[in-house]
């Protein structure tokens, strides 16, 4: 009986063992390789996202306000192709596809976001309608003739579609999934919920009871992401409660009065009930509906769905 004989070592080869070694960077799970794959693409999203805005506020014409209508769309636009475009080059790069970065081609606009699109309506109805029975919320008269009233619900449901669709990409799309291989899910979608709220601290009219309203809604939608498999449903969900908030009940979004409202509604009474100036997000039965929600989701979705590509990929590193 003789010993058997292992094979010979494959031999270096620089031309087949580069591309081995500059994939391994950019699917590791280490901490300095997600840290470096994050700044590239938020430096890339940064870039793109600027110069679109630049081509998109030559043609926004003379609307100086930063709450003009066109000036509006133009910035979520360009942060909205920012965000993606960066994504798509960052999918290249690290060999993976587009959809597993949480908004996959397959199911846009499907069952899910119109699921979440009837849960924001229903979150933003609820709020105010709890709000109207205690007198605190008065619809007022609408205030936009037959044209004006289709031309800007038009444009906030075109507008916020695009928020939606860039701000769940922006804080739970690349960035969670990348974090996500080195923190894991949870720690992850918690340090970006916190975020989620910070970028709103600058708003004109912005609480702290906003603040965490915003940090709180953004953990939902991290929740409905782990259970749904994708963004589809907080998209939906985030579109259809800003499009409610700014257009229809015509109340302050995260601080912000929109010009273009259906109404000359107004809120009156305590800050815990009416959100303050803040509005809405900030009223404690929007943390009500939001704590509801999350055991709604938990029931209609009980299996975690997303995450699994994540844990394999760092099992692996």
């Amino acid at each position: 009986m003789t010993d058997s004989v292992p094979p010979p070592a494959p031999a270096f080869n620089p031309q087949m063992d580069a591309p081995r070694r500059a994939e391994s960077v950019f699917r590791s799970a280490s901490l300095a390789f997600v840290f470096l794959r994050l700044c590239l693409y938020l430096l890339l999203a940064n870039a793109i996202g600027y110069g679109v805005l630049q081509v998109s506020n030559f043609f926004a014409g003379r609307e100086f306000s930063a709450l003009a209508p066109r000036r509006l769309l133009a910035g979520e636009l360009a942060s909205f192709a920012g965000a993606f475009l960066a994504a798509w080059i960052m999918a290249r790069i690290e060999k993976r596809t587009f959809g597993e970065y949480g908004l996959p081609m397959r199911g846009a606009f499907g069952k899910l976001f119109w699921v979440g699109v009837v849960f924001g309506l229903v979150e933003i109805s609820g709020v105010i309608g709890a709000m109207a029975a205690l007198d605190c919320y008065r619809f007022g008269a609408i205030v936009l003739p037959g044209a004006q009233l289709l031309r800007w619900l038009a444009f906030w449901a075109v507008l916020f579609l695009i928020v939606g669709l860039y701000e769940e990409f922006a804080f739970r799309g690349y960035v969670q999934f990348t974090l996500s291989q080195r923190l894991g899910f949870w720690p992850a979608a918690v340090l970006l919920s916190a975020g989620f709220g910070a970028v709103h601290l600058n708003n004109p009219g912005e609480t702290w009871s906003g603040i965490l309203g915003v940090v709180l809604t953004g953990f939902v939608w991290c929740f409905t992401l782990r259970r749904t498999g994708n963004l589809w449903f907080a998209v939906g969900m985030h579109a259809s409660f800003d499009f409610g908030e700014t257009f229809l009940y015509s109340v302050p979004d995260s601080g912000v009065v929109f010009p273009g409202h259906l109404s000359s509604a107004t809120l009156a009474g305590p800050a815990w009930i009416t959100g303050g100036t803040a509005g809405p997000e900030g009223s404690v039965f929007d943390f009500a509906l939001l704590l509801l929600f999350l055991y709604l989701v938990h029931r209609l979705f009980p299996r975690a769905l997303a995450g699994a590509p994540v844990q394999a990929a760092a099992s692996q590193a």
